[in-house]
């Protein structure tokens, strides 16, 4: 019989829910305490999870003994924080969402935090999981030859709001080529099979947030932008974001090519926003473009509709729960998503960051 696994949820805003939609459908797990201290989403967390304790602060939440891990899920810049605490009081496996950090002066206490816990920490990178983003992955050296060039496009809807609309700022996110983009600069590492040398960016706030003020301060999030990454094995990947493209069929499209041919990854955005009027949403699709004999073969990689109804990550977080919990239940030796590939993810943001400030290349090597 599966043991049962009690959560422990750190923040239950829009991508806590998702978690916890996500959990239910899982074989033997189940979120047994909550944290949130806003009571609009502490009412939606525990509408989802009725069994669930609601916690009056993380300490309470972490002397839970039922507890077999930890999910945070707040917002980006409480992350480190709330990580050294539960260090410091209870160091279960932790599954933490990204970006792990959004000051750079926090790289040295992750480092720290990394060296002294010791349980299991999964970073929630999520897109890796996405099952026409998984297909990707798995073909590309095959379908390639060995890829030499990336490229990975979204174009999607603006920001939405959260509470006390903490992600219209930098300071708090990290920035949108941190806190959006570290997801797609985790998916460059994992393809090329390589690390970053040298960050390029050139990106704006041109159409979003613009006629929004917040005590007096206007937004200050990048809503585009170009972002090109040289690898250490001579590869080279580029990014293409828009946040003001929602009305495009299809949300990110993943381009690698190689000696071999090509392949693509078409990937529709959460079916919540897709309008009734236009029929069903776009179905997501692998493309395979040999260049012998030419001639491209298109796949379906429909997802589940339990699982699209689950959240707005075609089905990823699901996935992504099944091998935590194989970490939490000791069948897997390590997370598949490290903190060094947490880590990375945000140094590559914050140097894009940097880039598109300065105007000047940034180097990590």
């Amino acid at each position: 019989m599966t043991r049962q696994i009690n959560y422990g949820i750190i923040g239950c805003g829009m991508m806590g829910q998702e978690h916890i939609r996500n959990i239910a459908l899982l074989d033997g797990a189940r979120v047994a305490s909550v944290y949130e201290p806003d009571p609009g989403m502490a009412a939606q967390a525990t509408s989802l999870a009725p069994q669930a304790r609601l916690a009056a602060s993380l300490d309470d939440l972490l002397w839970d003994e039922t507890l077999d891990c930890l999910l945070i899920a707040s917002p980006n810049h409480c992350h480190m924080d709330q990580m050294a605490q539960i260090a410091a009081a209870r160091p279960l496996p932790l599954l933490v969402e990204k970006p792990l950090f959004t000051d750079p002066e926090d790289a040295g206490r992750l480092a720290e935090f990394h060296n002294r816990y010791p349980a299991p920490v999964w970073v929630a990178m999520e897109y890796r999981y996405m099952p026409p983003i998984a297909a990707f992955l798995k073909q590309a050296e095959a379908a390639t030859g060995g890829i030499r060039m990336l490229s990975i496009r979204e174009h999607r809807f603006p920001f939405l709001e959260k509470v006390g609309n903490w992600n219209r700022f930098t300071r708090n996110t990290g920035g949108t080529l941190v806190e959006k983009c570290c997801h797609f600069f985790d998916l460059m590492r994992l393809a090329l099979r390589a690390e970053p040398v040298r960050v390029m960016a050139s990106a704006a706030q041109s159409v979003n947030h613009l006629d929004e003020s917040y005590d007096g301060e206007i937004p200050d999030i990048i809503d585009n932008g170009y972002v090109i990454v040289d690898f250490d094995n001579g590869s080279r990947a580029m990014l293409e974001l828009c946040m003001f493209a929602e009305g495009a069929a299809y949300q990110e499209e993943l381009s690698a090519i190689g000696p071999s041919g090509k392949i693509e990854a078409f990937v529709p955005g959460p079916g919540r926003f897709w309008p009734d009027s236009l029929g069903p949403a776009p179905t997501p699709k692998l493309v395979v473009s040999p260049r012998a004999p030419k001639g491209p073969i298109t796949y379906a990689i429909p997802v589940d509709k339990t699982l699209l109804e689950a959240g707005d990550h075609n089905g990823a977080t699901f996935y992504q729960h099944q091998g935590f919990l194989d970490v939490v239940r000791e069948r897997r030796s390590a997370p598949e998503v490290t903190l060094n590939d947490g880590a990375m993810a945000v140094r590559m943001g914050l140097a894009a960051q940097r880039s598109a400030a300065t105007g000047q290349a940034v180097r990590l090597d």
